[in-house]
């Protein structure tokens, strides 16, 4: 029985080339190859962005899994945070870069399986199949996986693996393929030995971590770890996850006060799914400028592209040479935008004061509207009374005034309010997306159920940043994981409207916002908010492709509740 681990395991390279295989890490810390075509897919992205410095505020160190295999659309890997982010679901997952012989089994095709219990086949971890290939070679039948931290051993005459406690038994078998893509290796000046994936290295031109024995963290988000088998180390993330927005701070002193329900990606050329793309737009959000501290930034014009120096809306020129002290992003940040209007006026606005209350609750402080307002003791106006109350003047819903105005203050004060009964809008809602990018591409490939036209693809493209006034924690970084995002819709007059109705709600700030991840458990993160988008090309397992006969009639309704209508395109 082989017992000794492989060197392999602790490759150091003497060879300028070497062969690079990407794994993904399940809920269970099991490490999974991707496929070699896959794999020449990352590592050519990889190859052409590691020059770069991985970090806050990179804007185009993503890898949409979609442009190699149509089955893994939904997939992106974020490289900053060396994760798999899955558009549609949120779902996180650890991925690593791991270097390998040209001689070896992933440099020869050579893949390992084992039998699931729902009879499919699922591949070892690339350092087990080189492992049990050079066992093999060496002429061993029983191959003991202990050094590599697994309780099996495997019985090459048989093809059967075996737990080494339970003594349950499974078939395994030796696929050959495709090899493996062969990559250079460029290892920072004064580094040796193992390679590794810290951020430190990859700044300064690392190759990438070695199966499951790691010197730094490989990723910087949180996580909980799992059990795992000695000589081992994994960092998991929950199986069922998503994102959702962040619910509005609470009334102080509510009484049972219900919440008011607020709530180029590619370093080249565009994508060309089936054929070169007939039509490119792009739209930025543009307005007070937070972003963290060293990082790069873009032009409101090209907001996903590294750009030279530009000037912010309303700076001096660059070329008028005037020195003024520089205020910090953070001072920027929490600077915010244009002027609002006065609270008590957005109120008045939108309300008509009643001189006698009706015999009813006023649903914001649950007191009688006859009584005084609930919030009386925490909100101080100069021209609302606490015991002042009126109706809106479209859906004719009433409360205290002064409830309103506690309730607007504590939302993003954009001059809008929406009714806490029947979520009326009232003037023009924004939310509170962070600066980013909207791109908009057309092809000629038809989405399952609209067989009689091509695809809307449209890309959003956020940066990490500073949260600005508007969000949960002002002067605190946020960041935007799985960025760029890729949404499909069909290039019919009825996605085309979609389409148009999307552009305003970005425009709007509707789209996005920040906040926490409800499974992750991520604070301060790019969430999605309350529009939902197909991230899904050919199949709708998840509810997040196609086809889908109602979504188009869904997601109007959702941006209508949002306060995006028809009216406003007639309005631009």
């Amino acid at each position: 029985m082989a017992m000794a681990p492989s060197p392999s395991l602790a490759q150091v390279y003497s060879s300028p080339v070497a062969v690079a295989v990407w794994e993904w890490q399940d809920g269970l810390g099991i490490w999974h190859p991707y496929s070699a075509a896959v794999c020449s897919y990352i590592e050519q992205q990889f190859v052409q962005q590691k020059g770069q410095r991985f970090g806050l505020g990179s804007l185009a160190h993503s890898i949409p899994l979609g442009q190699v295999d149509p089955s893994l659309a939904p997939y992106i890997i974020d490289l900053p945070s060396w994760t798999q982010f899955r558009q549609d679901t949120g779902t996180m997952r650890a991925v690593r870069r791991h270097l390998f012989p040209q001689h070896s089994a992933p440099g020869q095709g050579i893949v390992w399986e084992w039998l699931s219990d729902d009879g499919s086949w699922t591949a070892y971890e690339a350092s087990v199949c080189d492992y049990l290939e050079q066992q093999v070679a060496r002429g061993n039948q029983l191959v003991d996986l202990a050094p590599l931290g697994y309780n099996y051993t495997i019985n090459y005459a048989t093809h059967v693996q075996t737990n080494k406690t339970s003594l349950f038994c499974r078939n395994v078998r030796r696929q050959a393929g495709p090899p493996y893509p062969v990559t250079t290796i460029i290892a920072p000046p004064g580094h040796t030995g193992v390679t590794c994936s810290c951020h430190q290295c990859l700044s300064g031109g690392g190759t990438g971590p070695v199966s499951g024995r790691y010197r730094h963290s490989m990723t910087s988000l949180p996580a909980y770890p799992t059990p795992q088998a000695p000589n081992r180390t994994a960092i998991v993330f929950g199986a069922h996850q998503a994102f959702a927005p962040y619910n509005k701070p609470s009334l102080s002193g509510a009484r049972s006060a219900p919440r008011l329900n607020t709530t180029n990606p590619w370093g080249g050329a565009p994508p060309s799914l089936g054929s070169q793309p007939l039509y490119c737009f792009s739209l930025s959000h543009l307005g007070p400028q937070h972003q963290l501290p060293g990082s790069s930034t873009a032009s409101g014009a090209s907001a996903s592209l590294p750009s030279g120096p530009v000037s912010n809306p309303g700076s001096i020129p660059t070329t008028v040479a005037v020195h003024m002290p520089k205020p910090s992003r953070v001072q920027q940040a929490l600077a915010g935008g244009t002027s609002k209007p006065e609270p008590e006026q957005v109120i008045r606005n939108y309300t008509e004061e009643l001189k006698t209350a009706p015999d009813e609750d006023c649903i914001i402080c649950m007191e009688k509207l006859s009584m005084v307002s609930g919030y009386s003791d925490v909100t101080n106006s100069n021209t609302i009374g606490p015991v002042t109350v009126g109706c809106l003047t479209k859906c004719s819903h009433s409360f205290h005034l002064l409830c309103l105005l506690a309730m607007y203050c504590t939302g993003n004060k954009d001059g809008s309010l929406q009714c806490p009964s029947c979520k009326a809008i009232y003037g023009e809602k924004t939310g509170t997306q962070p600066r980013g990018k909207m791109e908009v591409f057309k092809f000629q490939v038809s989405l399952p159920g609209h067989e009689d036209c091509g695809t809307i693809l449209i890309v959003y493209n956020i940066p990490h940043g500073i949260q600005g006034p508007e969000h949960p924690n002002p002067g605190k970084p946020f960041t935007a994981r799985g960025f760029p995002r890729q949404c499909y819709l069909p290039d019919n007059a009825q996605g085309r409207k979609v389409l148009e109705l999307l552009k305003v709600a970005w425009k709007r700030r509707l789209i996005f916002t920040v906040g926490t991840s409800s499974t992750t458990g991520e604070t301060d993160t790019v969430v999605w908010n309350e529009i939902h988008h197909k991230t899904e090309m050919d199949r709708n397992v998840t509810g997040h492709g196609y086809p889908d006969p109602n979504y188009l009639q869904n997601v109007l309704a959702e941006l209508a509740a949002q306060g995006v209508t028809e009216d406003c395109l007639e309005q631009q």
